[in-house]
């Protein structure tokens, strides 16, 4: 429907209204640890939105994803799905938030869980991504509720567990449950700045590659055969041959930042020889040889690429190593990979975005597309439903980073144009 600026003045105000209450559930939502891995207080912050949705009349579901990557007895895999039925027959919106947030890491000058509110600005690790999001999206649910209890079809909100590590425990699994199949319009709040629209994302494909070698005593590495420098001949033959290939490849994708507009690797991890000792061990290393390494590569693609083509790239490159050095061998492991996903700017959730940011800010929200990926590809490949998009406060550079920030103002101003997509397509004409 048309909104009527004297309704979205009535709303904007309700929810600018609600300046301290959205401070203060930020803080509560960025004080609960919920690092992954290994994945810690899941039910802890679903219990606390369960508590918080039920009292806005929500109907809540508590959901373990049994048998996902990393759910144990020790770290289960909760979580929340609220709902809420309007007056009237009509289409489903939902928010989808991921409550898990990376390691803390060095370098913080801020308590990264005591969720300080330091001029206009809430610190802590998850701020930006993305509690602040899903705090932004709760305020504007509840005050839209509370202006138009009479709104047609339902609204609901999840919060959901290991965005962080592929969302396999999270929206993979209820896409799988068949949760969306009834939903219309998806808005994740992830950090893309609220001036922005995120139609999707790039590729992604993770593989491990393994070079052998044969163990032998130190003091005569000739005996055997260093699988640590048979992996150093992998990395020069990337730096040689492959760093520059992905250079040179471009995509129409509105990617952001502008260095992601071309296809990246990265070096996840590298690991040969011995293991770590244990942190309290004193003692020296043995003298031996490896006889195995192994390296972790994270592998962005583009929309104009195929994963059978990045594949090849890889596999094409050990091949070649196979027949010039000698008694070079390799195995490599698919970890896993997901395709390149872009909605379309006519969708209807995009144009309803778009109206609300033109509403809101005054201005044309900017069209992007995520460097990494995020649980739209869930929504897409798994649910079925391209009627998704990213958009949500915060700025995307602060994710994972330390001293990682929200602020309010963006929070509340995101929360108007959520709450005036939740008129535009769910109050009656």
């Amino acid at each position: 429907m048309a909104v009527s600026p004297s309704q979205f003045d009535s709303l904007a105000a309700r929810i600018e209204g609600k300046r301290d209450d959205l401070i203060a559930l930020t803080q509560d939502l960025v004080r609960i640890p919920t690092l992954n891995p290994p994945g810690e207080n899941y039910r802890e912050i679903c219990g606390y939105l369960a508590e918080r949705m039920a009292k806005s009349g929500f109907e809540v579901a508590l959901i373990r994803a049994e048998g996902t990557p990393g759910d144990s007895k020790k770290y289960p895999r909760w979580n929340v799905v609220a709902r809420r039925d309007g007056a009237h027959p009509g289409e489903c919106v939902h928010f989808n938030s991921h409550t898990d947030v990376v390691e803390v890491g060095q370098g913080w000058t801020t308590d990264p869980f005591g969720a300080a509110l330091i001029d206009g600005k809430i610190y802590g690790r998850g701020t930006c991504d993305m509690k602040g999001g899903l705090a932004a999206s709760i305020i504007a649910v509840e005050a839209f509720v509370e202006a138009f209890p009479d709104y047609s079809g339902s609204i609901e909100i999840s919060g959901t567990a290991d965005e962080e590590t592929g969302g396999y425990g999270g929206v993979a699994y209820l896409a799988e449950k068949g949760h969306y199949k009834h939903v219309d319009h998806v808005i994740i709040p992830e950090p893309l700045q609220k001036d922005r629209i995120c139609l999707g994302h790039r590729g992604v494909w993770w593989a491990e590659i393994e070079t052998h070698g044969e163990i032998a005593h130190g003091s005569m590495p000739f005996l055997g055969d260093c699988a640590v420098r048979h992996m150093g001949a992998v990395l020069a033959e990337m730096e040689e041959s492959l760093y520059p290939l992905l250079a040179s490849k471009r995509t129409d994708m509105p990617v952001v930042p502008e260095g992601a507009k071309q296809s990246t690797m990265n070096i996840n991890s590298f690991h040969g020889g011995q293991a770590e000792p244990e942190p309290d061990f004193t003692g020296l290393p043995s003298a031996c040889v490896p006889d195995r390494a192994k390296m972790i590569i994270d592998r962005r693609y583009l929309i104009e690429e195929s994963e059978e083509e990045v594949r090849a790239e890889v596999v094409g490159l050990l091949d070649k190593l196979k027949e010039e050095r000698p008694n070079f061998s390799y195995a490599i492991n698919e970890l896993w990979s997901v395709a390149p996903t872009m909605t379309e700017k006519d969708a209807p959730v995009v144009a309803s975005v778009q109206s609300a940011v033109q509403a809101v800010l005054g201005k044309q929200a900017e069209y992007v597309v995520s460097p990494g990926t995020y649980d739209q590809k869930h929504i897409d490949r798994i649910g079925r439903l391209k009627n998704c998009i990213a958009y949500g406060p915060g700025l995307l550079e602060l994710a994972h980073k330390p001293d990682e920030y929200v602020g309010v103002d963006d929070m509340l101003d995101s929360a108007k144009v959520m709450g005036h997509c939740l008129m535009d397509l769910l109050l009656p004409d």
